[in-house]
């Protein structure tokens, strides 16, 4: 018997089916003229400096911020429900921005994927984006390993700093998920090939470059961003900047181009920033400052997203983004889903398609947990039911009355299936929310507070441990960053996006758990002091099936295979 049940369309194939508008008449929406357009193509462009500085007395618009419950491999589609919001705005007519991370090529040939949204929830051209983009990933690792031979170059050449060539911390980069380029070897062949030393790679995503760009406003501060890196420490054990070096402007002159944001469209044809790409396990996991605030410029609502949940990117957003850019959300999208909440509940992957309540209220206690790290930040939340085919009535209707129950608002969301038609009741509980809100933001910690209550308040107070534990590394090096000064800067956390814990096995919500911090690195022209914590790396490996192997072109040179 002959299955009439209608095949889903991949997200390729919906994004290659779609009609795209030219980006000047996707810039004359946002009042752009075309000479504020720096053009790569017909459908994509940047905006140019000239452009934002204009910007600079406009009012700025409202922010919505889209942050998740912990990651699963059900996914929760928080990219895609952040393109239907914007879209969903937009068609009940009010002036809707979209502004979004660039995807890492690591992920979208690895196991992740790509960052444009899905099914009729996209950013257009999502091929381009998903891959090279306007190169702005390849101006930032040519920049981070130009400093990596500038470095070696100095110390080949007579290292009149007195570089220590053991304490070089500056790494190489590359956009790709590569375990074998973790820890190297270079220099060897003999005196004319350079000194050798013990080195690595970062994927570039993981660089201090990508957080400088992101969160650089103009030419000038990227500039002094750039100078304050630390590459390295002396003899003496003193920290070496790239300004000791001298060769701040050499790398400004790499990233000038990559620095201004990029204009594209949804399906829908809604106007959206895709720039910057950090991660938010590894690096502040935010799209750029410049986008951001030249989208609030442009626009009256603005939807942006962080970088996996909220105990990761929104924590980071709320505590780094918002305090560089003086930016806050004026709303805060929780998204969930009921197989990923299964999931925290202890249900497997094989079995999600099955009705399980019992697996389904255990997990709602990961939802419960960022509810309440939000709230201490003092923003509306809306929680946003992005909705699966396999969901049961029973199943959404437990998950509803659960929110309802907890005093929050709730919309159950279907813009992968209907783009921003599914997303209007989701669009008109976060515009109440906005319209109703007295709350005023509030960071967790104050800047004055040492590095170690820093990593204390968030570990508790966001990831809910019961206290934090130090290798004999960190806790050195938590008394010699206060001693350089650097105390006074924000903390970005580096740990897995699978759990609360720094256990990615711990799912839902783990209690009576310590955080281990094993080694503190300064991104002082970022502006903050990462803390490493378990076992992420800063340069993630590929899966045994890497998605790259169900990639081709066609003759006609279209993708095939992207998701």
């Amino acid at each position: 018997m002959t299955s009439t049940k209608k095949k889903l369309k991949s997200d390729i194939e919906i994004a290659q089916q779609s009609i795209l508008k030219p980006i000047l008449q996707i810039a004359d929406k946002v009042g752009l003229r075309e000479d504020d357009i720096e053009l790569y193509g017909k459908y994509k462009g940047k905006i140019s400096f000239e452009a934002i500085h204009k910007l600079k007395d406009h009012s700025e618009g409202k922010l919505i911020l889209v942050t998740s419950i912990n990651p699963t491999s059900a996914g929760e589609g928080k990219s895609t429900v952040t393109v239907g919001l914007g879209d969903a705005l937009n068609q009940l007519n009010k002036n809707a921005m979209i502004a979004m991370r660039e995807p890492s090529l690591g992920p979208t040939m690895g196991i992740k994927g790509g960052a444009t949204g899905g099914g009729y929830s996209q950013v257009l051209p999502m091929e381009d984006i998903n891959l090279h983009f306007t190169g702005d990933i390849h101006a930032i690792s040519t920049a981070n390993n130009a400093l990596a031979a500038l470095v070696d170059n100095h110390i080949h050449q007579g290292n009149e700093l007195n570089i220590d060539q053991r304490r070089v911390v500056w790494k190489r980069a590359v956009d790709m998920n590569d375990r074998a380029l973790r820890q190297i070897v270079v220099g060897l062949g003999g005196p004319v090939q350079g000194i050798p030393r013990e080195d690595g790679f970062d994927i570039t995503v993981a660089s201090e470059i990508m957080a400088v760009l992101c969160l650089s406003q103009d030419i000038g501060e990227l500039r002094r961003r750039l100078s304050q890196m630390v590459v390295a420490y002396n003899t003496l054990k003193q920290p070496v900047t790239v300004e000791d070096l001298g060769v701040e402007g050499a790398l400004t002159l790499l990233l000038k181009d990559a620095l201004k944001p990029n204009l594209v469209q949804t399906i829908e044809h809604s106007p959206a920033l895709i720039h910057g790409g950090p991660f938010a396990n590894i690096a502040h996991g935010c799209n750029s400052v410049m986008a951001t605030k030249a989208a609030l410029k442009l626009a009256d609502y603005v939807v942006t997203e962080s970088g996996f949940g909220a105990d990761l990117g929104a924590e980071k957003f709320m505590n780094i983004k918002s305090r560089t850019a003086g930016i806050a959300p004026d709303a805060v999208v929780l998204v969930a889903t009921i197989r990923a909440l299964k999931m925290h509940g202890g249900q497997t992957k094989d079995k999600l398609q099955t009705e399980d309540l019992q697996a389904l209220q255990h997990g709602l206690s990961n939802l419960k947990k960022h509810m309440e790290t939000l709230e201490q930040f003092n923003v509306p939340i809306v929680i946003a039911v992005n909705r699966f085919v396999s969901d049961s009535d029973r199943e959404i209707d437990t998950l509803i009355k659960w929110c309802e129950k907890q005093g929050v608002k709730v919309s159950l969301t279907d813009v992968w299936a209907k783009g921003g038609e599914g997303g209007i009741d989701l669009a008109q509980k976060v515009l109440l929310e906005i319209e109703g809100n007295t709350k005023d933001f509030t960071p967790l910690y104050e800047l004055s507070d040492s590095l170690e209550v820093k990593i204390d308040t968030i570990a508790k107070k966001v990831y809910g441990a019961s206290g934090v534990d130090y290798t004999v590394k960190a806790r050195k090096q938590l008394e010699e960053f206060e001693e350089q000064g650097w105390g006074v800067l924000p903390v970005c956390m580096a740990k897995t996006q699978y759990s609360l814990s720094d256990d990615p096995a711990k799912l839902g919500r783990p209690e009576n758990f310590h955080i281990t911090i094993r080694e503190l690195k300064p991104k002082i022209g970022a502006g903050f002091i990462v803390a490493m914590t378990g076992v992420v790396m800063t340069m993630p490996g590929l899966p045994k099936q890497p998605a790259a192997f169900g990639m081709d072109v066609d003759e006609k040179g279209r993708a095939i295979g992207l998701f």
